[in-house]
Order: structure tokens, then sequence, then C-alpha cells
């Protein structure tokens, strides 16, 4: 039966989930986070933060008022508290007795490691801090940092930060013309970068890209930092410094600086390689506290005994939230890698988690359904039984990689035993650059949770979902998520761009965040993402979700992963295009016949109207090298239109083949 178009323009809701999973009594008994901390949240929202960040950080000079929202959209966050993060992250862990523990246990592609303990990382970061501030970087310089996943990485982050300095962290993986359009928006007085890394086993430059971003004149950079991390013979210009030249000749002493809550701790670029960049700034006391408030709850740390490691790259807000500070302001030992998932070998996450014994695996849903493709027989080759609190990231995860994760990884208890009784429950967490941290998420001893279901929002936090006109909605209803009520991690703004932010965020309800999201609560009160308002597709009247008819394609056996778009359709106003990826046990099939069975199956899966005009079986699907799909050059393949941009992805050369593929199969 085909369903009746929902009012005010609202979102359809067609996917049902009916899987339940609650705590184990042993999980429950011994959990960092209890229902309490809802309970307290709930009583008295601000007071709940005000405890929250007493007990997690450090504080030079206490705050005096919790919330300053008297000129929102812009908020002011422990008003009158003063405090360090570099402090926080390294140095107090020092003076409690805990130096010698683990901070990084750093994994290179090529196999190299390094155990860094917090003493040695607060001396190098000490060292650091002197060595940017001989070059002229004082409280309030922005400094942009170009670099691979190594620990010089973070020390330069906790560099800027312990100097007062603004950090602005760009993706190694963008090109010179990204880096300048940010080092141009941030006034940029240092540039720290590397000779370049390794990726699947070759080496792969970063300092030529650099050069050539700052070829042109009109620059703000006076000096360039560089690591030697690959060996390869790199140009050294009048403004290069080599940092073994400079940081290790430092005195392992500095005298830090508290700054106040709302001093800037750093800017992030959202925009892609084209546009003008949208410089998202967070400030220090607020982000410190929710993101490892968290840190500590969604992922049920013990920092005496767990090894957590988050695969995120720390060019992206999930590496600062998860892998620099949250962990490092809770102690945490961690696994930092270097390289891809699969070299040399697709084993190569499973083996360093055996290798670590790691507790925590933090990772997105693209990563678990490549790992679907290639098979459980790899997973299952290494002993995974560490693993007790298993997270998601970036996306709204379908529930059958859900059910894989739970089932291949949460159970494993190594080769030859049977699987865990228990498996380590997952935590899918919804947040974005602008919130800086966890939004959404579980608790993992608390919640009963859903295949898919980003569940409850954080204790503190106020999330709603709203109709076109800011309407709140019942249960079992889809439409707009919104924050309603400020929160500690907020972005403070766009960088000198402060009309930008209310435009953006705060201009369609007035008073409250308008995610750019959609989403539902079932019957539970739980939240399901729906992804992004713009990728919502109109098919004759109805308003469909991108997130639930991949959800159902992937559902079938034969496909590992699924990418969907809304195309012009001269009778449906916009028609479902499919694209995915077979399994490997798949791969030979007919594709004119698989198309014909996915198209059917998401029919039973969800209705006639989600079914796809067309389903075209793909060898890779075009994403960034941080895993997101770029949706926009699969609906510009799929309306016969060039796919334009393609420079930030992993592979630009999947777009050829995807573009040749779909016009013989229109054709």
């Amino acid at each position: 039966m085909t369903p009746t178009p929902p009012a005010d323009n609202q979102l359809d809701t067609l996917q049902h989930e009916t899987r339940v999973f609650p705590p184990s009594s042993e999980f429950a008994a011994d959990a960092v986070a209890t229902a309490e901390r809802y309970e307290a949240a709930s009583a008295d929202r601000l007071a709940y933060w005000a405890s929250q960040a007493r007990d997690v950080l450090s504080w030079d000079a206490d705050f005096t008022q919790t919330l300053d929202w008297s000129e929102a959209p812009f908020a002011k966050w422990f008003v009158g508290g003063e405090l360090n993060a570099a402090y926080n992250a390294a140095d107090r862990h020092v003076e409690a007795g805990n130096g010698d523990r683990v901070a990084i246990h750093f994994e290179g592609e090529p196999g190299d490691e390094r155990a860094i303990t917090y003493r040695e990382l607060a001396e190098e970061v000490a060292r650091a801090a002197n060595a940017f501030e001989s070059l002229g970087v004082t409280s309030g310089d922005r400094v942009a940092v170009y670099m691979p996943m190594i620990p010089e990485t973070i020390v330069t982050m906790l560099a800027c930060a312990r100097i007062g300095a603004i950090h602005s962290v760009v993706f190694g993986g963008f090109s010179s013309d990204a880096l300048r359009s940010r080092i141009d928006d941030a006034e940029a007085k240092l540039v720290v970068t590397a000779d370049g890394s390794y990726r699947r086993g070759k080496p792969s430059p970063l300092k030529p890209q650099v050069d050539e971003a700052l070829a042109a004149p009109g620059h703000t950079v006076e000096n360039v930092v560089v690591v030697r991390r690959n060996g390869e013979d790199v140009p050294v210009g009048e403004i290069d410094t080599w940092w073994h030249d400079l940081v290790p000749q430092q005195s392992a002493t500095h005298e830090y600086v508290a700054h106040d809550a709302e001093h800037p701790l750093f800017i992030l670029y959202t925009s892609g390689t084209t546009g003008n960049p949208k410089g998202i700034l967070h400030t220090t006391g607020g982000y410190l506290t929710q993101t490892a408030v968290t840190h500590r709850d969604t992922f049920d740390l013990k920092p005496e005994q767990d090894v957590y490691w988050c695969s995120a790259d720390v060019g992206w807000v999930t590496g600062h939230s998860y892998i620099v500070y949250g962990p490092l302001v809770n102690g945490a030992t961690q696994v930092v890698y270097e390289g891809t998932p699969d070299t040399p070998h697709k084993g190569r996450l499973w083996e360093i988690v055996q290798k670590y014994g790691v507790t925590q695996f933090y990772t997105a849903p693209t990563l678990i359904r490549t790992c679907m493709k290639w098979g459980r027989e790899i997973p299952d080759q290494y002993d995974l039984s560490s693993l007790r609190v298993l997270g998601t990231v970036g996306e709204a995860i379908n529930p059958e990689a859900w059910m894989w994760y739970r089932e291949v990884i949460g159970a494993n208890n190594g080769p030859g035993n049977p699987p865990k009784e228990d498996p380590a429950p997952i935590a899918d967490t919804w947040w974005q650059t602008e919130t800086g941290a966890h939004m959404i998420a579980p608790l993992p001893g608390v919640t009963a949770t859903k295949p898919g279901s980003a569940q409850a929002a954080v204790p503190g936090i106020d999330i709603g979902v709203v109709d076109e006109m800011g309407e709140p909605l019942g249960r079992g209803e889809a439409g707009l998520l919104v924050v309603r009520e400020p929160w500690p991690a907020m972005l403070r703004g766009i960088w000198k761009d402060p009309e930008r932010y209310k435009d953006t965020y705060w201009s369609r309800f007035g008073d409250v965040y308008f995610a750019g999201d959609g989403a539902r609560t079932d019957e539970d009160g739980d939240i399901w993402l729906m992804g992004r308002v713009d990728d919502v597709m109109n098919v004759s009247g109805h308003r469909l979700s991108t997130t639930e008819i991949e959800s159902a394609l992937v559902s079938h056996e034969a496909v590992a992963e699924a990418a969907v778009v809304g195309a012009e359709d001269a009778t449906t106003g916009q028609a479902v295009v499919g694209f995915v990826i077979l399994n490997s046990d798949h791969e030979g099939d007919d594709e004119a016949k698989t198309e014909q069975l996915l198209r059917a199956h998401v029919g039973e899966q969800i209705g006639p109207i989600a079914k796809p005009r067309n389903v075209l079986v793909v060898p890779e699907l075009p994403k960034t090298r941080s895993g997101k799909i770029m949706r926009r050059l699969l609906k510009n393949v799929a309306e016969g239109k060039d796919a334009g941009d393609t420079s930030t992805l992993a592979d630009p050369s999947v777009m050829e083949k995807i573009s040749d593929d779909m016009r013989a199969a229109q054709s």
C-alpha cells in the first residue's frame, strides 16, 4: 500500500527496527556512567554541567557563572574561569603520579612504533611551545597544521594551546589551493608540516603542497616548520626550519599561561576545496568539558586499564575531540595509527587491536561496511576479545552493518573460541564539527541499544525533532533535528563572519540551532538520523530519506555498501537511483538480474514508493579520504551531467568508471 504523503512537507518515515540489546548485568554494575547522569541533568542542567566541568578539568581560576546567553546566539560558558588546555591534557597527569602511563601507542604504516608516556608528552609539548615562541608565535596568533597522523601533530596542537595560539588543522588530503584558502582566511603566521607520510606502502608528499600554496605572494606566513617523516627529498626555503633542528634543542620546561574559558582554541574549516571556507571557531573551557565528559561516558572509560583507539584523522573534528583533547584530558592510553586499513593487508585494523589489547574502538560506518565486503574470515583470524565498547561516527549506520559490527567484531572471543555471550555494546554517536562533541549517543551501561539508532540525547543536551514550522513532532514522526538549548562545546561562531554564523545556524527557527539533518523518534522516544535534509528526495510528493533506502539495499545479502540519490525525473519529479558495491562472494553475479532483485527487495522492505528506478553495481563509491560518500557527484552522474570537481576524493578515477557505466545503462 502506498503511504499517504506527510503534512507540512514532513519526511516520510519508512524504516522499522524491533531488535533491542540491553546491557549485561555485569557491564551495568561496573559502568562509569549510570542513569543518575540523566537524572542530575534533568533536575538542573546548568548545575550538572558546572559539576562536570569541575570534575574533569583543573581550573586555575574557578568560574563564577556557568552560562551567559544574554547575547544569543553567542554563548559564554564557565564565565570567569581560567585554565590551560595543554596542562589539562599532559602535565597534570604527571603531577598526579601517572607520568609513566603510556599516552600514545603510535603505529606507523611501515610498522614502526613508539610508546610515548605522559611525562614524555608533557616535555615534548613544552619544547614545541618554546620553539614556536622562539619564532615569534604568541597568544592569539594562528598556526596552520598540515600534517600526517604522527605524534608530532598532536604535540603541535597542544603546544599551540599551551601558549594560547589558535591552531587550524588542514586535512593532509586537501590540495594546495584548499590549504592556501585556509591559511589566508585565518591569516596564519606559522605552518607546521612534514616532508610527507606513507599511504598504501608508498611515500606520500606534503611539503611540496605547502610550497605550492605559498608560491603566490600576499600570504601572512612567516615560518614553516617541517617534520622529517618519510625521508623524501624536499626543498628547504628561507622560511623553512626542520623540526629536528629546532624542537629537541629547546627546554623541556615551559611556564604555561592560564587562559580565559572563552579563549579561542582552534578553527576548523568545513567547506570543500571550492567556495569561501567556513571556519568553525571553538573555545577552551566548554569544549574541553563536553569532549572529556562524553569521551569518558560514551566509551565507559577506565583510564588505568583501558586502551582506546579512534581510527579518525586529526584533520577532522573527530580527531580533535576524540584523539587529541577528550582522551588526553581524561588521562587515557590510546593508539594512533598513521596508515590505511588495508596496508599491508586487510587485517591490519584487527592486528592492531590484538597487538595493543584495544578495549574501545571508534570508527566510521563506511569502514565497517568495507570490512563487511572483505568478509568476516579476516577479523576471525584475530583475537579481539579485549574489545568491550564499540563506537561509530560520521554518518548514520544502517542496521545490517550495526549487526555485523556487533556479531563479528563485538562478539569475537579469539580464533577457535565460541563468541562472547554478551558482545561489546555499540555506541552510535551523532554530532558535528559545529557541536564539538557527542550530542546523541547511548550510555553503554544504561541504554538498551537498537541497530541503527543513535538513541538519546547526551545528559545535559536538549534535542528536538520539529516540522517545517518549528513545531515539535510526536513519537513515530520524522522531521528536522534541532538543539533547543545552548551546550558547552558549541561553536562560538564562524571566524571573522558573525552574520554568516547567525544566518547559517540560527535563522530558520530563531531561538534554536538547526543542525541540517533529518531525524525521527520511534515509539520508545529513541532518535534515528535520516541524513542531511539536502539529501532528501521528493518522489511523487513523498519526501524520502536516502539513509533509509540505503539501509534497505545493504540489508540484502549481496550488498556490502550502497549510496542513493534523487535524480530529476519527468514523471515523478525525482526518482531514486542506487549505487551498490557487492560482497566479495557476489561480485560475479549477473548485474541486470542483481538490479531487478535489489529493486524488488527495496519495494518489499519499505514500500513501492521507494523502489529505485535504477540500481548500478559499481566497484567502489566516491569517497573522501575521511570516508564520506560524495553523493553530490553521484547525483550529477545520475542526471546525465558531468560529475564535477573530484579533487577531494581518495581515488578520483572511481567517478570515471561510474560515469561510463551509467551512460551504458542509460543508452
